[in-house]
């Protein structure tokens, strides 16, 4: 008896039980579902929910694989033995540091979506399954298992099932791990020792009188923010060959990414153009600042304000954000206008609080989750602006 014939059987052994969603959800991601619609459609398409998901998670995959290889390369360039980045070593460290992340993700979160179907006896949504590849690829590559369990339990109970499920939540749940895993544990999601696998060991080692040609393990971010130097030549910001979270830190394939998620209509150009849009004349208006003189090389808003406008864009997390978190069509604005409007204020807010926070100086996530909760009003005024111009139209096309 095959696979599919088993399943077959389960699912229909358990029809009608408590447990009938657990085995549908089995089924269906195995195999397309076999029912169809008796009564007529008003819309047809080839897309659904599950092919969607998958769509997204295929534009991370990239950044999911350069990030095992870059996690690997900046390990040994921390205890100063540099190998190659297409290498067997530094895959192969990425790989047994990334992968146990990715199994920690997914085994909780979707462990909580089966609970909650069988409870609330309703179909297991398929909306976990881009959060899933999300969070692995958003947080420092030695973040502890069970700190991420913990913050993944969380998200997905407090940040989306307590709303209704997926479709129904006002705020991005990847970004509310992170956010819990920032505000709980804050030694673990910043410094110069959790970005790069190995960190401790070097700072032993040299302790111990060992002089290494050694990187230092920060972040151009957290650099910046202490008015030093960036350390990296700007290929190497581009191409990703820099230590930050796991998938965040190649802008060219979070770009190539953005332009698949375009292409099959998943992501909206809109959102990531105005967020692009927003950060470059937020990084204006501080370069203007800086060049004016308002802002002295003293102050501690210098490094990063100082910073070229354009270079905001290739460090820290907001290319991986803007592309892959700010669109998300369940949390982001609805309207066209709207979707302007959105993206431009969370280009806008990222920068600022990038600056103006040195203890933070990452401001996408948090400019996100604040336009999460704004983007209903937004919708509700570009609404009731439409509203007010056709009857006003129609008034004068009827005076």
């Amino acid at each position: 008896m095959g696979l599919k014939s088993t399943l077959h059987n389960l699912k229909e052994k358990y029809k009608g039980t408590k447990m009938a969603p657990a085995f549908n959800a089995i089924h269906t991601f195995l195999y397309l579902p076999n029912e169809t619609t008796h009564n007529g459609t008003h819309i047809k398409v080839a897309d659904d929910l599950k092919r969607t998901m998958n769509i997204v998670i295929m534009a991370m995959i990239p950044c999911l694989i350069f990030g095992m290889f870059n996690a690997g390369y900046q390990h040994f360039a921390a205890l100063g033995t540099p190998v190659e980045f297409l290498s067997w070593d530094a895959f192969y460290i990425g790989l047994i540091k990334v992968l146990p992340l990715v199994i920690v993700s997914y085994g909780v979160g979707l462990a909580i979506e089966f609970l909650f179907a069988v409870i609330k006896k309703h179909e297991v949504e398929e909306g976990y399954l881009v959060t899933g590849m999300l969070v692995p690829l958003i947080v420092p590559i030695d973040t502890p298992l069970w700190m991420l369990a913990v913050a993944v339990a969380f998200g997905v109970v407090i940040g989306k099932e307590v709303f209704g499920g997926t479709g129904m939540n006002i705020l991005n749940p990847a970004l509310t791990i992170r956010a819990f895993l920032f505000f709980a544990y804050p030694t673990w999601m910043s410094g110069d020792k959790v970005w790069v696998h190995g960190a401790v060991e070097r700072d032993q080692m040299i302790a111990a009188g060992e002089k290494l040609d050694a990187i230092s393990g920060e972040t151009i971010l957290g650099s910046l923010a202490q008015g030093k130097e960036a350390g990296y030549e700007l290929m190497d910001m581009f191409y990703g060959f820099i230590p930050g979270s796991v998938g965040e830190t190649s802008t060219l394939l979070i770009l190539l990414g953005g332009l698949f998620l375009i292409f099959t209509k998943i992501g909206s150009w809109r959102i990531m153009l105005s967020s692009v849009i927003g950060a470059l004349t937020m990084g204006l208006i501080f370069n203007g600042l800086v060049n004016a003189d308002i802002i002295s090389e003293g102050s501690k808003f210098y490094g990063l304000m100082s910073t070229t406008y354009w270079h905001h864009l290739l460090i820290g997390g907001f290319a991986f954000g803007t592309v892959f978190m700010a669109t998300d069509p369940v949390t982001a604005s609805q309207t066209n206008k709207g979707k302007w409007i959105y993206g431009f204020l969370i280009g806008f807010l990222s920068i600022m609080i990038r600056v103006f926070n040195p203890a933070y100086p990452e401001g996408v996530m948090l400019a996100i989750l604040l336009m999460n909760v704004f983007a209903p009003t937004i919708d509700h005024y570009v609404v009731q602006g439409n509203v007010k111009k056709r009857m006003k139209r129609f008034k004068v096309k009827n005076a």
